[in-house]
C-alpha cells in the first residue's frame, strides 16, 4: 500500500505555524442499527466509515505528530443522532467538520467519491478543503472524481456558518470492486491519510 509518506514531512515541518491546533470533528455516518448502504461483499457502511474515521485517529498521532485535535462523533458501534453530531462541533468550537459516507446506487457500475457541500452560500475555506481533499483521493489514491456537490444534508446545514463542513462519499459499495476495496484495512487507511493531508494542507498552508 503506498501511503505517501513523502509529503508527510513537509506537512509535519509546519505542525507549529499555528498558535493553537486546529480542532476537527469527524462523523462516522450511521452506527447501531442504522447500517447504512450494505455492499455486494456483505460489508456495512457503519463498519467502514467508523474504521476510516479511526485510522485518521492513529494516524494523525503516529504521523503527524497530533497536528489536528480529532474528535469523533461516536467511537463504537452506536447510533448518534444528527442533531448530536452537529452540536458537538458547535461545542467544540471546532474549525471543520467532515462526515464520512460510503455510497449506495442501483446501477452496479457507478463508481467514485462525491464530495458535498452545504448549497447556500460556502465558506472559501470549505472550498479550499473540498479541493484539496479531492485531489488527494483522485490523484494520490486514483479514485474516479465524481466531483464536489451541494445539498442539504442536515449536518451540512446544522454546521454551515459555524465551521467549514462537508460529507464525504468515499464510494459505492454497491459496485464490486469498491466494495472490497472499501473492506480493506490498507484503503482505509490510505483514505484516512488522504483526508488528514488534505485537512493539513488547507490549515497550514492554504
Amino acid at each position: 500500500m503506498k501511503l505517501y509518506l513523502y509529503s508527510i514531512s513537509m506537512f509535519v515541518c509546519c505542525s507549529t505555524a499555528m498558535a493553537q491546533k486546529p480542532i476537527v470533528v469527524i462523523d462516522p455516518g450511521h452506527g447501531g442499527p442504522d447500517s447504512g448502504a450494505i455492499g455486494t461483499n456483505g460489508v456495512l457502511e457503519k463498519e467502514v466509515v467508523l474504521d476510516i474515521a479511526k485510522q485518521c485517529l492513529l494516524l494523525n498521532r503516529s504521523l503527524f505528530q497530533d497536528s489536528l485535535e480529532i474528535y469523533l462523533t461516536r467511537y463504537s458501534d452506536t447510533l448518534v443522532s444528527l442533531g448530536t453530531r452537529t452540536r458537538l462541533a458547535k461545542a467544540l468550537g471546532a474549525d471543520a467538520f467532515v462526515s464520512i459516507h460510503c455510497n449506495q446506487a442501483p446501477n452496479e457500475n457507478a463508481q467514485g467519491f462525491e464530495i458535498f457541500l452545504f448549497h447556500g452560500q460556502v465558506n472559501p475555506k470549505t472550498t479550499i478543503m473540498a479541493a484539496n481533499l479531492a485531489d488527494q483521493l483522485q490523484h494520490r489514491l486514483g479514485i474516479y472524481d465524481r466531483g464536489v456537490k451541494y445539498d442539504n444534508f442536515q449536518v451540512l446545514r446544522d454546521t454551515h456558518g459555524q465551521c467549514p463542513s462537508l460529507l464525504l462519499e468515499t464510494g459505492f459499495i454497491s459496485n464490486n470492486v469498491e466494495a472490497n476495496y472499501a473492506k480493506r484495512t490498507e484503503s482505509q487507511s490510505a483514505i484516512a491519510l488522504a483526508l488528514l493531508q488534505s485537512l493539513i494542507k488547507s490549515f497550514y498552508y492554504d
